[in-house]
């Protein structure tokens, strides 16, 4: 039968389409976390944020799935609907800003994306993403926001802006380097908010910070910032904010910035996070997903949490994430 139905397509000029692959089972922790974060995705594009019962686009998760995906290289088909989704004008502008509303964070966060699944910039759901971050370069160096609601760039708007600008032909304008430079606390970390009275040094913000200044070459501030980011890491290999306790989220960005520089605290955080990731004897639905911290996996976290683990999982740099890995978005194996 089956060289039949071959036959007849041939003769009529029948395009056959091939079914699907499954998704292949995997021993490797960084490519289950990123097939189970694929199945977790709205129409197998997209996250949305709950908020009262109603649903709303998130865009910024969608992106740190991204990121996740190219990171591992795995689960690509749904990098690929994800990227198409946040290319819809509606979504781009409800995200980045429009008219009198401009955002840096946002800007920089899908500068980076498209330019990772090789879009586009200058078109992007009809918005010039690179110039629209320029827009909002200040004279101090520091990308801020154009809002009427303030201005709520911080380390992390910084930071990525100085990513993907150092991917364009002209790289990051050396002003922003050296701002986000001078941002240093004393004690060779780096703060979340700019211009506080005291400056408290930020194990989220130093991650992403010196992964910034690594990638725009400034090697002496990036390798302070990675020394007082080891001395932030708890005996359980794990990284929290502040006081608090231990999470897969800050520990990720950690493991990542840590990846290549300090590779003893590296391999402790990727086993701090591999302990908080649901394995062969969990819910099959769950297994490869990581949970925010030791109390458990909790669905509304969990693949925030996931993706930024997987960050640190891979041990990729932002600076040199790419798309184009595999299709398929694995699952777990298990005897």
């Amino acid at each position: 039968m089956r060289r039949l139905v071959l036959a007849v397509a041939v003769l009529c000029g029948i395009g056959l389409v091939a079914a699907p692959a499954a998704n292949a089972a995997t021993p490797n922790k960084a490519d289950a976390a990123a097939g189970w974060l694929a199945r977790q995705m709205t129409d197998g594009e997209r996250f949305e944020a709950d908020f009262g019962g109603q649903k709303f686009p998130d865009q910024g998760l969608t992106i740190d799935a991204i990121f996740a995906f190219a990171a591992a290289g795995v689960s690509d088909t749904n990098a690929g609907k994800a990227i198409a989704w946040l290319a819809k004008p509606e979504i781009t502008t409800g995200y980045v800003g429009s008219g009198t509303e401009a955002y840096a964070g946002a800007h920089a966060k899908l500068l980076l994306a498209a330019q990772i699944r090789g879009k586009n910039p200058a078109s992007f759901g009809g918005v010039d993403l690179k110039a629209g971050l320029l827009s909002l370069l200040t004279p101090s160096g520091r990308f801020s926001d154009r809002s009427e609601y303030g201005d709520y760039s911080n380390a992390f708007s910084q930071s990525l802006a100085l990513l993907a600008l150092d991917r364009t032909p002209a790289g990051a304008p050396a002003s922003a380097v050296t701002f986000l430079a001078g941002t240093q606390c004393a004690d060779g970390g780096f703060p979340l908010n700019f211009g506080e009275a005291t400056c408290t040094s930020d194990v989220d913000s130093t991650a992403m910070v010196v992964q910034a200044l690594r990638a725009t070459g400034d090697a002496v501030n990036a390798k302070e910032g990675t020394s007082w980011l080891v001395t932030k890491q708890h005996a359980n290999g794990g990284f929290g904010v502040g006081a608090n306790a231990p999470n897969s989220n800050s520990t990720g960005l950690a493991a990542e910035a840590l990846a290549g520089h300090r590779p003893a605290a590296a391999v402790k955080a990727r086993d701090f996070l591999r302990s908080l990731q649901t394995g062969c004897t969990g819910a099959e639905a769950d297994r490869g997903a990581i949970a925010y911290d030791a109390t458990g996996l909790n669905p509304a976290t969990a693949p925030r949490a996931t993706a930024q683990a997987i960050l640190g999982l891979a041990r990729v740099p932002l600076s040199d994430l790419h798309g184009g890995g595999r299709p398929a978005a694995p699952v777990l194996a298990c005897p």
